[in-house]
């Protein structure tokens, strides 16, 4: 029985080093990962501002950058890790700056104003009479590209000026860049589990064989005995 525990001993603990050579492995190529998303960024130098309280701003603001991360946090639902969001650090380089700099491509554009110019008179549902050649200052409301009436010559044209192919092209990138962050990160978790598995299993396999080893047996010393005369 000792022998068997010992052998099984030493198979855990080769298996506990498969994991860790697993481990060192999924570590090494995170970390890969990581430098080449930081060179993307930092090649391409977009990053966030900040004051000089570390409070994010917007356009100068702490009240637009607040109005963004509101956005972003309670109509998106993304939960914004915070220690992401380094002052001293602006470049996007991290999943919750990814989505925050999303945001605010997004932000911007709901809230903008478009000028549109009709080439023909348009009455509208409501009974507004658009005149073709007169500009007219629309907002855009907070609506998405899915929002507009596209039978409406108006909505139609506030929707092309509003959301360009360059904002879904940031948009696009942005989110590529969040997605490979979180999967950077969730692989970084990976190689900590199997780490952790490896160790468990190094352990316990050492253990056994701790456990198995053959007990040395004493040999109580002989004591003297008085022979009688």
């Amino acid at each position: 029985m000792a022998t068997r525990l010992r052998q099984l001993g030493i198979v855990l603990a080769v298996l506990g080093l498969v994991f860790a050579v697993g481990a060192a492995y999924a570590f090494i190529k995170v970390q890969e990962g990581y430098r080449s998303l930081n060179a993307f960024s930092a090649a391409q130098n977009v990053t966030l501002t900040y004051n000089e309280d570390g409070q994010l701003v917007d356009r100068g603001e702490v009240e637009g950058a607040q109005a963004i991360m509101a956005m972003l946090t309670n109509d998106w639902a993304y939960p914004v890790a915070a220690n992401e969001l380094n002052p001293n650090d602006p470049v996007v380089n991290t999943g919750s700056e990814y989505m925050y700099q999303m945001a605010t491509v997004a932000y911007h554009t709901l809230h903008g104003t478009q000028t549109v110019v009709l080439e023909e008179d348009f009455t509208a549902p409501d009974g507004t009479v658009y005149t073709a050649g007169t500009p007219y200052d629309v907002p855009v409301a907070g609506r998405y590209w899915s929002d507009f009436d596209r039978t409406n010559p108006i909505d139609a044209a506030v929707r092309e000026q509003a959301w360009t192919g360059t904002a879904h092209a940031l948009i696009g990138e942005l989110g590529v860049g969040t997605v490979t962050a979180s999967t950077l990160q969730l692989g970084l978790g990976m190689a900590g589990l199997f780490a952790g598995v490896g160790l468990t299993f190094v352990i316990a396999g050492l253990g056994l064989v701790w456990a198995a080893r053959p007990e040395k047996v004493k040999v109580p010393a002989l004591q003297p005995v008085a022979t009688p005369a």
